[in-house]
């Protein structure tokens, strides 16, 4: 599993930043550690961290409410579609669903519970659709928006806490990620024009790059809660 890259976190932290201890969850470390970024690879396991913070405080239980392998794998995941190994033939959103689905099933995962983890990653940019199509939905696209800080939504903003935030964010520091995100989403929209549908996310991001230079999705990020 990943070690710490900064300070260590304070005692009484360790919670905040401890991954699933599973041969499923290393497996999905090996995978995305080296397509993706430090950026994106940082910000892939936050959303997690995050998620699996906001289920608690919503009083859900790994193992009876939801599958804390399946929630890692979609949120340490959902962003494998941009990745530089991904084949770039559509969007990046069902590009990782995919992904992810066939590295579940061929690590033994049932087809029910690999749908599950592909519709969380295909739906996370799905505002409003995502959280009405079950738990493990709900809890990708937001713990993928606590990470974002604000632009995505904060609805359960209360549900991280400067403490736990700070814990996080020491092993696993933002490092630019939302300039490395909308680059590597931009980049692998302008492959194709299957890639980037007028009016969705990688469409959009595309479109105010090539007109503006800048999206608006950076520049909100002057005012987020983490604020990068």
């Amino acid at each position: 599993m990943p070690a710490p890259t900064h300070e260590t976190p304070a005692a009484g932290a360790s919670d905040s930043i401890a991954l699933p201890g599973t041969p499923l969850a290393e497996a999905v470390v090996e995978l995305i550690r080296p397509a993706h970024t430090p950026p994106m690879f940082n910000h892939s396991i936050r959303s997690y961290l995050f998620a699996r913070l906001l289920a608690g405080h919503l009083g859900l239980s790994a193992g009876s409410d939801y599958n804390d392998d399946l929630l890692f794998t979609a949120c340490a995941m959902h962003d494998l579609g941009v990745a530089a190994d991904s084949p770039h033939q559509q969007r990046f959103e069902v590009e990782g669903a995919d992904r992810a689905a066939e590295f579940l099933t061929g690590h033994g995962v049932s087809t029910v519970e690999a749908d599950q983890v592909w519709q969380a990653i295909a739906l996370h940019t799905s505002t409003g659709i995502a959280n009405r199509r079950g738990t493990l939905c709900l809890l990708v696209r937001e713990g993928i928006a606590l990470d974002f800080g604000g632009p995505m939504g904060n609805e359960y903003v209360e549900a991280v806490s400067e403490e736990q935030a700070d814990a996080v964010h020491a092993v696993y520091p933002r490092l630019n990620m939302i300039g490395s995100l909308v680059d590597a989403i931009a980049a692998q929209a302008s492959r194709s024009a299957r890639n980037a549908p007028r009016y969705s996310i990688p469409g959009e991001l595309l479109r105010e790059r090539e007109v503006y230079g800048r999206t608006r999705m950076e520049q909100s990020f002057h005012s987020s809660r983490w604020g990068n």
